[in-house]
């Protein structure tokens, strides 16, 4: 990565040396010299691109020294680079990669256990260790959210909680569905595992069930499939078995009173970090998500990874175009052969429903400088590190492999860490350029802004600025904040989205299938 500099700020950036494009860090205005050599000849805004020379119609347009688009005319240095002149190139919109497999990929070499890193977490019974000690109140359908909203009030009214300083609260987590769907198939797949992934999470001392009584998802039978005991920490009632609502709801308090003695117990212990899971998510992305946070985020997940822990890179459709470089980094072919059928799976869902993969950056991923699905993913996949990819799973699917992984799932954010969240993730690392707010209870969700001005403007919401990289600060250096600030969060240090009180409705099981 080359720097050119105007006075003691960047103003220009070229990320590789076989790059025909640089990005503006400054808002470009026509007529303005560049260190590399063209005058610009139309606007460019900050964040986004220009040519470096001429680049002829239907040539590939390089960022990373990796194809982001090509010329649909034209375009001479200088000339800003964006949705008018860059185009996925094919006219279906696909850009076929060479998924050559890792060859030779071996495993990080990890630090001895008395060198880890440590964090002060809650040791579950089965083992597995939370960084929160929450009470979950889940619902089977949507026909019982509102009763598990009314007994998550009645116990966060009663005051109830001021004797339990040990546990951090009593959520519902509600969902629109669980009814008028297939009893058999992947939508009833993603529901299961999704509801039970939650339950076990380890960020919850103790869980309860709620629902109606007809619904297509029945509790007898997610209980049956898991070989589920109802216990002190796990509670199941239906609104029809109870008597009706207010039943229900009386007898839900009750439970939740009895389940709050048990779960205050739990007591944070020193573990070492090879007990973390972390989510790596990134929403509202702009022109300076691939060169700043997400970087730096992979560096950290490098750390973490090292230090024996878990890193769960998603958003399927956000790594489109970028899959090739991680199926070079599988520790098998299995693994990359995976991760390919997922994405095939992918451009099979998009097409039987009108859609295409390049519909993915969003209004304002694009105002902030990504033009094609290709750039943003570019981007998006270096929160990923380095390492080895050990493991993909599917949506929801309990991760179990150390190491980097790969979870299917959207690239909507709030589905995208609800199936994190199920897989066992007990922290969230979200990268944001345009300032996505976001929660993720029971799992504290740490925010990293990309650029200086937006954390300027949004520092109540924003954890960590990544926008000084691009002023000096190294990658690596920014990495080492970033884990140190994982550390200290799974220790209990509250996020800023925990503190304004985000993360009651940002559960969203993925809806795969029919609704009938």
């Amino acid at each position: 990565m080359s720097e050119t500099m105007t006075r003691s700020q960047p103003r220009t950036l070229v990320l590789h040396a076989a790059d025909n494009i640089a990005v503006a860090l400054a808002n470009l205005e026509v007529g303005s010299a560049t260190p590399q050599g063209p005058v610009i000849v139309r606007r460019v805004p900050k964040g986004h691109k220009f040519a470096l020379r001429p680049i002829g119609q239907g040539e590939a347009i390089l960022k990373f020294g990796q194809i982001i688009g090509f010329a649909k005319e034209a375009i001479v240095p200088g000339d800003w680079v964006h949705e008018h002149n860059c185009g996925m190139g094919g006219a279906d919109g696909s850009l076929t990669h060479d998924y050559a497999f890792g060859e030779g990929v071996v495993p990080p070499e990890m630090l001895a256990v008395a060198d880890r890193a440590t964090f002060e977490g809650y040791r579950r019974a089965n083992g597995s260790v939370g960084t929160r000690n929450y009470v979950g109140i889940l619902t089977s359908v949507n026909c019982s959210a509102t009763v598990a909203k009314f007994i998550a009030e009645g116990i966060n009214r009663s005051g109830i909680l001021d004797d339990y300083p040990e546990i951090d609260g009593v959520v519902p987590f509600v969902h629109g569905t669980g009814c008028g769907m297939e009893s058999r198939g992947e939508g009833f797949d993603i529901l299961k595992r999704t509801q039970w992934g939650y339950t076990s999470n380890p960020n919850l001392g103790a869980a309860m069930l709620v629902g109606l009584g007809c619904e297509v998802f029945q509790i007898g039978r997610m209980k049956e499939i898991y070989g589920i005991v109802e216990s002190d920490t796990f509670q199941t009632m239906t609104i029809q078995e109870s008597g009706g609502t207010r039943k229900i709801i009386e007898w839900g308090i009750e439970r939740i009173k009895e389940m709050l003695p048990v779960a205050a117990r739990a007591r944070r212990q020193t573990v070492d970090a090879s007990e973390l899971t972390l989510a790596l998510q990134c929403g509202g992305s702009d022109g300076y998500s691939g060169i700043t946070a997400n970087p730096a985020l992979g560096y950290a997940a490098d750390i973490l990874v090292r230090n024996g822990g878990t890193a769960i890179l998603s958003e399927t459709p956000e790594i489109y175009g970028a899959e090739h470089l991680l199926t070079r980094r599988a520790l098998s072919r299995e693994v990359g052969e995976k991760l390919i059928e997922r994405i095939h799976w992918w451009e099979d869902y998009t097409a039987r429903n009108h859609g295409e993969m390049n519909n993915n950056p969003s209004p304002g991923n694009k105002l902030g400088g990504l033009t094609t699905i290709l750039e943003k993913s570019l981007g998006a996949t270096a929160k990923g590190g380095s390492t080895p990819l050990t493991a993909v799973y599917e949506y929801a699917e309990k991760v179990t492999e150390k190491g980097f992984v790969f979870m299917d799932t959207p690239g909507f954010d709030p589905v995208s860490a609800t199936g994190q969240v199920a897989g066992g993730a007990n922290v969230l690392a979200f990268t944001t350029g345009r300032g996505s707010a976001y929660g993720c209870k029971p799992v504290p969700s740490i925010k990293l802004a990309t650029n200086s001005d937006m954390y300027a403007r949004m520092s109540e919401d924003m954890d960590i600025n990544c926008g000084d990289i691009v002023e000096g600060v190294s990658i690596e250096d920014k990495g080492r904040e970033i884990f140190e600030v994982i550390l200290k969060t799974a220790s209990g240090a509250p996020t800023k989205s925990e503190s304004l009180g985000y993360g009651d409705n940002e559960f969203v099981p993925w809806q795969v299938g029919a609704t009938m």
